[in-house]
């Protein structure tokens, strides 16, 4: 766990910055700068290009990080210039159609909603800039240089939208001009990831593909389902907002989504590193080594998620008093996002396993099911109960699929994520979350936060050090504190 404790705690540090900006964007810039309508709007535009990137990358970022270490030096040159040239499959058809059809998707898009349609190629241009900096992410990756891209992609954006955030609240840039500066911001930061890709390893551009292209092409079609249903699964709710209730709304549920999204941080930070590792541990059939980290990825993020989920919940109310008062109501929804996000920390490295094993068929085939399922609720529940509607599909579907998936790799592998200090890390933050429930503090709500925060991670790091919960939490903890009494 060397490496990836060292990239994964450095990747943390940068995610947590990131998220840092993103809380000051989300929380308090855009919803004291931007019109409501207008946030809405630019959430809808990023959920939608983020469902577009997997169809646009062609799945080449799983299939990269999947065959690259297959591949003979001889090879790679080869292998690299076909990654380049894939997305092309996605991206053209893509961009055909809207071409062609931007008339009636435009309508279909903004029946409720009328000023989406005229930022319909927003979207188009947001997905091609994420689809081709996930393949330079993953280019990234497979040299085991994730930190750089990590800060690209959780940092450089958000800092860049603060600063256009800034520059619309003194008058220096129109409205539309922030519309054009936000996409101008995904295209730039690929650019930056590109140039860094290739200070690793630079393309020598050789059309003599390898001789397992056919698999190449074939798992990254597959791919694709299993990249479009997982983000299905996360940003749909989004998009189908739009389609049912004024797209202010949108605006109310991304700050109450990005909330319960801080719980992901540290599990956005690990798999950076683990994925790639995770490949090469079920390449050399290393089945010891892949049960003793999955354990242990399971274990650590589950510390840190289930921390976070507790902390979020038992500070909501105080943090929503520094929020204008229509983005008050979405306690139900970050409780029921938070759980499920909690769930997808608690099998640590599960997705990474199943996409790089054989079975990678079978599980996209669940992931396209449950896309449907996610819709089809959606559709449901949307019209029904609005905001909370939406985060309860999308609660059930993210259930349903990580059981699935845990009782798959359960049958395949022959090995559970769970160890006796799961259950220890459980009882521990019940026990948190029963006593600092009943504690309320009369002070500012930063203040409340803050004296809250500090005594429930004070007492939670003292009893992981004190029981050695975690074998790793406890070896960075005995470092620390050998290094103060020194």
């Amino acid at each position: 766990m060397g490496i990836v404790l060292k990239q994964s705690i450095q990747n943390v540090v940068v995610t947590y910055l990131g998220f840092l900006f993103g809380a000051v964007n989300t929380l308090f810039l855009y919803t004291k700068i931007l019109p409501d309508a207008y946030y809405g709007l630019v959430t809808f535009i990023l959920a939608s290009g983020a469902i577009l990137m997997p169809l646009m990358a062609f799945g080449v970022h799983n299939t990269l990080v999947k065959y690259y270490s297959y591949c003979k030096d001889s090879e790679k040159d080869s292998f690299l210039t076909l990654m380049l040239l894939i997305p092309l499959l996605g991206i053209v058809p893509v961009a055909l159609v809207g071409f062609f059809w931007h008339e009636p998707l435009g309508d279909l898009v903004s029946q409720v909603n009328p000023m989406v349609k005229d930022y319909l190629w927003y979207v188009f241009v947001v997905g091609l800039a994420m689809a081709y900096f996930e393949v330079f992410y993953a280019w990234c990756k497979v040299h085991l240089k994730s930190v750089f891209g990590n800060f690209m992609k959780e940092v450089f954006g958000r800092i860049g939208v603060s600063i256009l955030l800034i520059l619309l609240h003194f008058e220096v840039i129109p409205l539309d001009f922030f519309f054009k500066g936000l996409v101008g911001l995904y295209l730039l930061r690929t650019v930056i990831i590109k140039m860094y890709a290739y200070t690793l390893r630079f393309p020598r551009l050789n059309f003599k593909f390898p001789a397992h292209t056919k698999e190449v092409l074939s798992y990254s079609f597959l791919i694709i389902l299993g990249g479009s249903a997982a983000l299905i699964l996360l940003e749909i709710d989004k998009v189908m907002l739009n389609q049912f209730i004024s797209i202010e709304n949108v605006a109310y549920y991304g700050v109450a989504v990005y909330i319960a999204t801080v719980i992901i941080v540290p599990s956005r930070a690990m798999h950076q590193i683990t994925y790639p590792l995770t490949a090469e541990l079920l390449n050399t059939n290393d089945q010891v080594g892949l049960k003793k980290l999955y354990q242990k990825t399971s274990l650590t993020l589950f510390i840190a998620s289930g921390i976070l989920f507790v902390l979020i919940i038992l500070n909501l109310n105080d943090l929503y008093l520094l929020l204008p008062e229509s983005y008050r109501n979405g306690f139900i929804i970050v409780f029921l996002i938070g759980l499920a996000k909690v769930f997808d920390s608690l099998l640590g490295n599960n997705n990474s396993i199943l996409y790089n094993s054989k079975y990678y068929k079978t599980v996209l085939i669940f992931g396209v099911c449950l896309a449907v399922l996610t819709i089809v609720l959606n559709f449901l529940f949307i019209p029904k109960w609005g905001m909370t509607g939406a985060a309860l599909a999308s609660f059930i579907s993210i259930f349903i699929f990580n059981v699935v998936k845990l009782g798959f790799v359960k049958r395949k592998f022959g090995f559970l994520p769970f160890t006796g200090a799961t259950f220890k890390v459980f009882a521990t933050l019940l026990l948190l979350a029963v006593l600092f429930n009943m504690l309320q503090f009369s002070f500012h709500p930063i203040i409340n936060i803050l004296l809250k925060s500090i005594l429930i991670v004070v007492m939670y790091v003292g009893i992981l050090y004190r029981f050695e919960i975690s074998e790793d939490v406890s070896g960075v903890l005995s470092k620390w504190l050998k290094k103060r009494q020194e």
